[in-house]
């Protein structure tokens, strides 16, 4: 959200609510975002997953029939914002709702959810949601996604192509550090889908091998549970993002066992110089180069299972030599935010002639005169966003 707003520094800012610390409002330079309902409602701050049902609702009562130009930058609803015939919708995709598709089943037993009158409810509200995501998709004009993996979904879900515009990275927060020291790190918040535990439980196994986990989370008990009695596994608890970024610059390897949409953890990893060893599943597929390929900057492991990441390990420690940190620094310069704003701009554009091509073939001909005037085409650089 931060690049599209350097990159249309005209447009103006519409979100479902806005609980922004003041920590991170730089990013939004200067402007105030309009909310939806959902802002007035209780506990919308830190319970508005709560409100999910009316979300849908909610992101299309924003008025947002003046503007040539909606770029929504969607994981959930705001791809359903509601756009008019003359407008061009472009919905850069960080992910399908996931909970409503493919991982339904696994969010249900994360609530303990499988049977009974709630878990019935729950399943009707995501039938709802997934009802709601098709028919929202018809409004798009052209879908974004951040990875292959999301592409592959885009495609199935709403049979719609779509581009490939991977997230930017601050490579500047990130400095390359080539001295490296005898240790692994992982780094994410402590929740069941990124598999800390799995990567615990693999370096209790290989007690030669220290292992730094940073992060807390509802699942912080269960890791410390699983890292008891084992001298090699320090868990730091949460860390400032000065520290964290020390740390994984130091270390001779990122561990990653997560199936993400991307996954940016990786990338920023690598832009330290830091090899990436990770599940060779999900967004890590675009971010880092396997052994096989001619500048290697990690290794894949094939399973999410203690096994398969102690093999990943052993294979790591056995070609090391061939992973550089100066080739993780260039691979992770393929995601630079220059970059991102100049293919979102591209891709706009593009998205922009589509539309005003469609649109003239659609129309009569009869009636294209007074409809179809050069001062109708906006340029994305001059329309109102």
């Amino acid at each position: 959200m931060e690049q599209m707003l350097i990159a249309y520094p005209e447009a103006d800012l519409f979100a479902v609510c806005d609980y922004l610390p003041a920590s991170h409002r730089m990013m939004l330079q200067g402007r105030k975002p309009r909310t939806t309902f959902i802002q007035r409602l209780p506990w919308s701050g830190k319970k508005h997953s709560l409100y999910l049902p009316l979300m849908p609702i909610a992101i299309e009562q924003l008025d947002l029939s003046s503007y040539d130009l909606v770029l929504s930058s969607s994981h959930c609803v705001a791809k359903g914002v509601l756009t008019g015939p003359n407008q061009t919708h472009v919905s850069y995709v960080h992910a399908s709702v996931r909970y409503a598709w493919q991982l339904q089943q696994q969010y249900l037993q994360e609530m303990g959810l499988i049977s009974g009158l709630g878990s019935l409810l729950i399943r009707a509200v995501l039938h709802y949601i997934r009802m709601w995501d098709l028919r929202s998709a018809v409004g798009v004009d052209k879908f974004i996604a951040n990875s292959r993996y999301v592409a592959a979904q885009v495609t199935k879900l709403y049979r719609q192509p779509c581009k490939l515009l991977h997230p930017p990275v601050d490579l500047q927060r990130f400095p390359l550090v080539t001295a490296k020291q005898d240790f692994y790190v992982t780094a994410s918040r402590l929740v069941p889908y990124k598999r800390i535990d799995l990567v615990v439980k693999a370096f209790a196994r290989m007690p030669q091998r220290r292992l730094v986990v940073i992060g807390d989370g509802p699942e912080a008990a269960r890791v410390r549970a699983a890292a008891a009695g084992h001298s090699n596994i320090e868990i730091a608890g949460y860390k400032s993002d000065v520290e964290l970024r020390d740390t994984i610059s130091k270390a001779r390897a990122f561990v990653f066992a997560a199936i993400e949409d991307f996954g940016i953890a990786p990338v920023e990893a690598q832009a330290c110089g830091t090899p990436v060893i990770a599940l060779g599943q999900g967004g890590a597929l675009d971010t880092v180069r396997p052994l096989d390929s001619a500048r290697p900057t990690g290794v894949y492991f094939s399973q999410q299972t203690e096994e398969s990441l102690i093999a990943a390990v052993e294979e790591f420690e056995a070609e090391s030599h061939r992973i550089t940190p100066f080739n993780c620094r260039e691979n992770a310069e393929r995601f630079s935010a220059e970059k991102f704003r100049r293919d979102l701009v591209e891709i706009v554009e593009d998205a922009i002639s589509e539309r005003e091509v469609k649109f003239a073939v659609a129309q009569p001909e009869e009636e294209l005169a007074p409809v179809w005037q050069p001062s109708s085409t906006v340029p994305a650089s001059s329309a109102k966003v």
